[in-house]
């Protein structure tokens, strides 16, 4: 019920979307009577606000055409090099590259977000390295026959797609993945897998989530697990592939994003409304772009959904030493020599303070010199890993961490 009540809201907004978007080119139209009376532009910017914000969304393209590296362009292939029912491996790489330029994994959110909101990521880490993507699919369009999909199958995923990739491959992982690919990581390296990472970056990861706990974790605590699994997984409906698969909607995910910053959204759109007004329309379109991605999202399988909810937020599995991957547990202190990078933000309000650099103690057995912790002074959850302060002050302290390490593992080597 709550799928198909969700559908029929869509199909309905979905038609007063165009309506709105239709009258408000006529009333933008210099030829309106209604620019007479002085008010044509401010009701026809009120529904073009409207009609932004109730349309469909589907899945996003990364359209990163082209990277520039000291002063030259060069154009950025994408291609998908891995295919898996519920994730594609894809890789963003370019002529201008150095023969030795470092690969790297960025592991995408699966949480309600298409890999695209890490747009920025790629763009700014494939200026110098060849870049892989986890792009996680929307599990509404997985055919319920193929199967389940929870935490252990995206540990194997990661280890699959590092194997695929092969030997001294970087990974970073951004917020909720921080947990698979550090669990993924000591598996590795207590089965001496060659290709286990070579560093590993972990950015605003919610390691520890008893560490500086924020309204995301209390959310998933003051409720019992029997809530989640009663409350919030619904059905696919009959018009998806995947039909019949319970999945945690990924209109309900954003649907609490959007309220737990409800008047820093509402700000946003009344500040389009103002640009349109004053004729602004690069202001405004920049405003639509950041929307466009943010409303764009994705359903979880509930599985996997609820085995987050459970072990990430409710048991800490993890830094108890409690988590397990196929039965057997998982021993961190099988992290010997992948070096790990936690990075967390001064104002992030999804991941607290701690919960990232709780890895650091965690990995006991790695040595000191493969350890590091960066704290980006006023930066917030998305800033981490988006923005002029990623691109300009974070994104060069993983290039420089990469570095060091792939000169160490070298060494090494040789």
């Amino acid at each position: 019920m709550l799928y198909n009540a969700y559908e029929l809201q869509r199909a309905m907004l979905t038609g007063a979307s165009a309506w709105a978007s239709v009258t408000a080119e006529m009333l933008a139209n210099p030829l309106s009577p209604f620019g007479a009376f002085g008010f044509g532009s401010v009701m026809s910017s009120a529904l073009d606000v409207f009609a932004h914000a109730a349309a469909p969304r589907g899945k996003p393209a990364f359209d990163i055409e082209s990277v520039t590296v000291d002063g030259e362009t060069h154009a950025v292939t994408e291609a998908i090099v891995l295919h898996r029912p519920f994730g594609n491996l894809l890789r963003f790489t370019h002529a201008g590259l150095a023969e030795d330029a470092p690969k790297l994994l960025i592991v995408a959110p699966m949480s309600g977000h298409y890999a695209t909101l890490l747009r920025g990521t790629v763009a700014r880490m494939a200026e110098r390295a060849t870049v892989y993507i986890t792009d996680w699919a929307d599990a509404k369009t997985v055919p319920v026959e193929t199967g389940r999909f929870d935490l252990d199958d995206y540990i194997d995923y990661l280890i699959a797609f590092l194997e695929h990739i092969g030997p001294n491959t970087h990974v970073i992982a951004v917020c909720q993945p921080s947990v698979p690919a550090l669990a993924a990581t000591a598996i590795m390296g207590a089965d001496g897998n060659p290709c286990r990472p070579t560093t590993l970056t972990m950015m605003g990861g919610p390691i520890d989530t008893r560490e500086a706990p924020t309204s995301v974790n209390d959310l998933a605590t003051t409720r019992p697990f029997s809530w989640f699994e009663n409350t919030v997984i619904a059905t696919v409906p009959a018009i998806y592939p995947g039909a019949g698969r319970k999945v945690y909607p990924g209109f309900l995910q954003l649907a609490g994003f959007m309220w737990q910053n409800i008047n820093t959204h509402l700000q946003s759109h009344y500040q389009m409304f103002e640009h349109l007004v004053a004729g602004d329309e690069d202001s405004a379109d920049s405003t639509k772009a950041f929307y466009d991605e943010y409303r764009s999202v994705c359903d979880m399988t509930a599985e996997f959904y609820l085995q987050t909810i459970e072990h990430v937020f409710q048991r800490h599995s993890l830094p108890k030493g409690e988590f397990v991957h196929r039965g057997k547990p998982i021993d961190l202190t099988a992290i010997r020599d992948t070096a790990i990078l936690a990075i967390e933000g001064e104002k992030d309000d999804i991941s607290g303070i701690g919960q990232t650099k709780a890895a650091l103690t965690l990995a006991s057995k790695l040595a000191a010199s493969r350890k590091k912790y960066h704290l980006a002074p006023d930066v917030g959850h998305y800033g981490i890993f988006n923005g002029s302060k990623w691109r300009k002050s974070i994104a060069p302290v993983v290039e420089a961490w990469m570095a060091q390490h792939d000169k160490a593992r070298l060494k090494v080597v040789a």
